[in-house]
């Protein structure tokens, strides 16, 4: 794995993931590590001031006009080997989940940031995804070669709600996992791997305090699963220590 894009990279898992690819016995050559507001990455910042390899992209995701530089400047320093991997990680978990309490604005956020930028995002790097596969045509499909992570969650499975509730998340993530499947089926031919992700409940802002799993842990299982992965699990959808899970 050369090269990596990452987003959410500011806090929680997205900075876990980047802590444990620097620390990696073979470290990608280039971290691509997103974040909304460059002056609140304090943690991201120190990181890459020693480590020359994270390369920090401020982006509103929700500006999806800003994509194309994105990619531009990704383009620069990878030249002509792409970009190998694009995990879709940042995400929003509103606070109302009821369905007598869930708002519109969340429902549409939800959406938006979770199944809607990630989508639009891969479209935007799907010229550097397919360079890297090409480059590297003598490896086989998975990271080291070219490949999606979509950062979704358990809440996002039909099959294993039991509990209700949680509609913006559930639909949001249910949605994403529909389109990995999709991007699974659609890039086969290009031999970009596609697969949904679920981190493990991990104490995080959004995960809460009362989480079972830490960052350093789910981080350090999800990069172990990732390089596991292949053609086999094409489409698959993943816990963070690969247990397939349900749709």
């Amino acid at each position: 794995m050369k090269s990596i894009l990452i987003t959410g990279c500011n806090r929680g898992l997205g900075l876990g993931l980047v802590k444990v690819l620097v620390k990696s016995s073979k470290p990608p050559q280039h971290i691509f590590a997103t974040c909304r507001d460059l002056a609140n990455a304090t943690e991201l910042k120190d990181l890459a001031a020693i480590n020359p390899s994270i390369h920090i992209l401020e982006i509103d995701l929700n500006n999806f006009n800003s994509y194309e530089n994105l990619t531009k400047q990704i383009n620069e320093m990878v030249k002509d080997e792409g970009l190998n991997v694009l995990f879709n990680n940042a995400g929003f978990a509103p606070k109302s989940t009821r369905i007598t309490t869930i708002k519109l604005d969340d429902l549409m956020q939800a959406l938006q940031i979770n199944t809607v930028a990630p989508i639009m995002l891969t479209k935007a790097c799907l010229p550097l995804l397919k360079q890297a596969s090409e480059a590297n045509c003598n490896m086989e499909m998975g990271v080291r070669r070219a490949a999606i992570i979509n950062m979704s969650s358990i809440l996002g499975s039909i099959g294993a709600n039991t509990d209700g509730a949680m509609y913006a998340y559930r639909t949001s993530k249910a949605a994403l996992n529909a389109a990995t499947k999709s991007m699974s089926i659609d890039l086969s031919k290009n031999e970009i791997l596609s697969v949904s992700l679920h981190p493990g409940w991990v104490r995080t802002d959004m995960g809460g305090a009362n989480a079972p799993l830490d960052v350093q842990t789910s981080s350090s299982k999800i990069i172990e699963t990732l390089l596991k992965l292949g053609k086999t699990d094409n489409g698959g959808f993943y816990q963070y220590d690969g247990k397939h899970l349900p749709w």
